[in-house]
């Protein structure tokens, strides 16, 4: 009974009170974990409770496991009896003891995505449909969608609702399609992952004997994150408790996040109407963070009106507030951020696995990795490959490399057949081959395949030779930016991208828009000379290059705030903090919308334990333009007392209102920008536009005090000349601009006076 002594009074009734319905209402940093499975432990060591009939479900292995090991060390190795995994772990287990009810034999087999898109494939091209409609990306999605409501191919072939929503995407053949591959698993003797929560569903619905065998067996069901269920989990615990009555439920509705994957977060704010004899129990003690990050995020979540009312406080220092950083740029805004890391470690002590920095789209970590590279601080990308990586960038970057190198036979594999134009690996083989044995340039076979391929495959190389002698023009007259953009084009890349409607699809066409982004900044770099796409590349092969220590355990973390959830860290940069962005553009359309994107700034904002940021840019690149951005309306939703602007790094100062002169002036931050949101800036400064006759001047004889213009920056006057080496710099102070250091060989300056 020892573990009991460490509860405070509202876990302590969440572990003791074991019968009949509850609900634990558990706030952020309260420490749920620890009541879920001390209420496990108490049953079995308190109440005498045979393990093998209670039933704890969670949403991923890890936690499972954890959980486990801390209930071993209460009650020892008799934990390893509890019935105890993820939902689809345990209903796998149920299925396959009770598959010849379903007309499966016990040992079916399991595909992941990879097989059932293959299989999807398959089908689409047996069926003679457009493979650019019916993209198995798309068509899973859509099946995932009806299997986690619980909608059979028979309801959705049959719901004129849904077959109108079809026609209305274009998409007429989708129920045909749900039919077949339903039809086609079955025949493989095959689940897909949605399956085993549909076919548990279906078998407790049609097996009525089998339902009491399992509600009797599970005389205690309890589960973890539970505002994450969806429609499907949710009505197989609801069944499986439905006899003993003895559910336990561990969740926050502040931290439903979930909505894309099917979660319902109806299902813990209607949980009363099902169990009227609810006992709640709510958890609201915060032990991770500083009472002015926890005061903070309650100030925010109570903008929603779909929430279970509960008070999170904390016994907390106050700590610190909440710095909130205005950069010009999204570049700038990773090189503060690596500049902030940079400082807190060396005047701190901090480490570089004490820092996260949050973002709400995977596509935002680019100016991150990058300024953090160049500081030389360790990184992780968690829950994602690194940037540069990704598939879809890699696929892009190796049409920007043939373009530029076509004996480049990594790259060739890579997009000779992508988007597919009809090479197989056979013919791709054979053009190595080739090129091997004649000892020729693998450039020379191509453009002479009709000595080496047959018909049909000939005739499409020679069509790719023909697209890649048209990029190579490109990259020999434009500039890096339209090089790459008539690339991306007209490869095909780009429009398969965007037609891909899916979640995934639609990030990985906003990664590539973040590609292009890159190398429009590189481009509109006014010291840089040479703006070829060649130099790019050259240039970005460093970054690229895979750390001599990838095992390295001491990096800051990058991750999307989805994948966030659940960790803490003591400092948390939350940075892209504008409209459109966070919240997302896509999350507008109604107020269910806006509450989620709501929730995941809370998830965000308690992720944080010592010190907390805040940062928006007021620029970004955004498909190929620089877009003027304003601040999230989420940063004005945060009670201004909790808020201070941060001045720390010169220029970059980012006032908010004229008033704002010194860090932790929150009234004046309040009138700035929370009173009145149109004060607030509204626009990055608009660079210089020189008159059409500019001719830089010779600059050999510049000195301290002259006046010059600079076709960006605009007028200003020299401060300083620094010699290093063979290299002239000159500290300048423009008007607008702040102070440069600019490299004299490579700046174009007007000398005006």
């Amino acid at each position: 009974m020892d573990y009991l002594s460490s509860l405070n009074e509202p876990q302590y009734e969440g572990v003791v009170n074991t019968e009949g319905p509850t609900m634990i209402i558990a706030g952020a940093g309260s420490g749920k974990t620890r009541v879920l499975t001390y209420r496990i432990a108490y049953l079995m060591q308190e109440k005498g409770v045979d393990p093998f009939n209670i039933l704890s479900l969670t949403f991923t292995n890890k936690a499972a496991k954890e959980m486990r090991e801390r209930i071993e060390k209460v009650v020892g190795n008799n934990a390893r009896n509890l019935w105890m995994g993820t939902f689809h772990s345990v209903f796998a287990r149920i299925l396959r003891a009770e598959s010849n009810r379903l007309g499966y034999p016990s040992n079916f087999t399991i595909y992941d995505t990879d097989d059932s898109k293959s299989l999807i494939r398959s089908i689409v091209k047996e069926l003679g449909l457009d493979d650019k409609v019916y993209k198995p990306n798309t068509v899973l999605s859509r099946i995932s969608g009806a299997k986690n409501r619980l909608v059979g191919w028979e309801e959705y072939i049959s719901n004129p609702l849904i077959k109108a929503d079809d026609d209305s995407a274009m998409k007429p053949e989708m129920g045909r399609l749900y039919k077949t591959y339903a039809l086609r698993c079955k025949k493989a003797d095959a689940m897909d992952f949605d399956d085993l929560l549909f076919n548990t569903n279906v078998l407790f619905r049609d097996h009525l004997d089998v339902l009491n065998k399992y509600q009797h067996r599970f005389k205690y069901v309890l589960v973890d994150e539970f505002q994450d269920t969806n429609v499907s989990q949710y009505l197989i615990t609801k069944k499986l408790s439905s006899v003993s009555q003895n559910i336990a439920v561990v969740g926050d509705d502040a931290q439903s996040i979930y909505a894309f994957r099917g979660a319902n977060i109806e299902n813990i704010l209607n949980f009363e109407k099902d169990f009227p004899d609810l006992k709640v129990i709510k958890l609201e003690q915060n032990y991770r963070s500083t009472q002015n990050i926890v005061n903070a995020a309650n100030s925010v979540i109570s903008k929603n009106k779909g929430q279970l009312k509960k008070t999170v406080w904390t016994a907390n220092d106050s700590g610190n507030q909440i710095s909130l950083i205005k950069s010009v740029s999204d570049n700038e805004e990773g090189r503060f951020v690596a500049s902030e890391i940079f400082e807190k470690k060396a005047s701190e002590n901090y480490k570089n696995e004490d820092f996260a920095i949050l973002y709400r789209t995977n596509s935002q970590s680019r100016s991150m990795e990058e300024a953090l590279r160049k500081s030389g601080i360790a990184y992780r990308i968690y829950g994602g490959l690194s940037f540069y990586q990704r598939k879809e960038i890699k696929d892009l970057m190796g049409y920007l490399r043939f373009a530029i190198n076509t004996n480049d036979e990594q790259s060739f594999r890579r997009i000779i057949n992508l988007p597919k134009r009809g090479i197989g690996d056979t013919s791709v083989e054979k053009i190595v081959v080739a090129a091997f044995e004649h000892d020729i340039p693998l450039w020379e076979v191509l453009t002479n395949i009709n000595s080496f391929l047959p018909g049909r495959a000939a005739n499409a190389v020679n069509d790719f030779v023909t697209l890649i002698k048209s990029f190579k023009i490109s990259a020999e007259t434009k500039d890096a930016y339209e090089a790459a953009n008539h690339i991306a084009k007209n490869s095909g890349l780009l429009k398969e991208l965007y037609e891909d409607k899916t979640i995934e699809g639609l990030n990985r066409y906003e990664n590539v828009q973040e590609l292009l982004n890159a190398i429009k900044e590189f481009v509109d770099t006014p010291e840089l000379e040479d703006k070829s796409l060649s130099s790019f590349l050259q240039d970005i092969a460093l970054l690229t290059d895979q750390d001599k220590n990838s095992q390295e355990t001491d990096v800051v973390t990058l991750m999307t705030i989805h994948s966030a959830k659940g960790l803490e860290f003591k400092n948390v940069f939350l940075v892209g903090m504008e409209e459109d962005l966070f919240p997302s553009q896509m999350m507008m359309s109604s107020r269910a919308d806006l509450e989620e994107e709501r929730r995941l700034f809370y998830v965000a904002i308690t992720r944080a334990k010592e010190n907390l940021y805040f940062s928006y840019a007021l620029s970004r690149y955004r498909f190929g333009r620089l877009m003027n951005c304003k601040p999230s309306r989420f940063i004005e939703e945060v009670d201004p007392s909790f808020i201070k602007v941060n001045t720390r790094y010169g220029s970059r100062e980012p006032k908010l209102g004229n008033s704002i002169t010194t860090p932790g002036v929150s009234s004046n931050y309040a009138r700035n920008l929370i009173a009145n949101r149109n004060n607030a800036p509204k626009a990055p400064p608009q660079y210089h536009k020189p008159a059409s006759d500019f001719t830089p001047s010779d600059t050999s004889n510049l000195e301290a005090g002259m006046k010059v213009e600079h076709p960006k920056f605009g007028f200003g006057k020299v401060h300083k000349m620094e010699t290093e080496g063979s290299n002239r710099k000159a500290k300048v102070i423009f008007e607008n601009s702040g102070e440069k250091t600019l490299l004299l060989s490579f700046a174009k300056l007007r000398i005006v006076e």
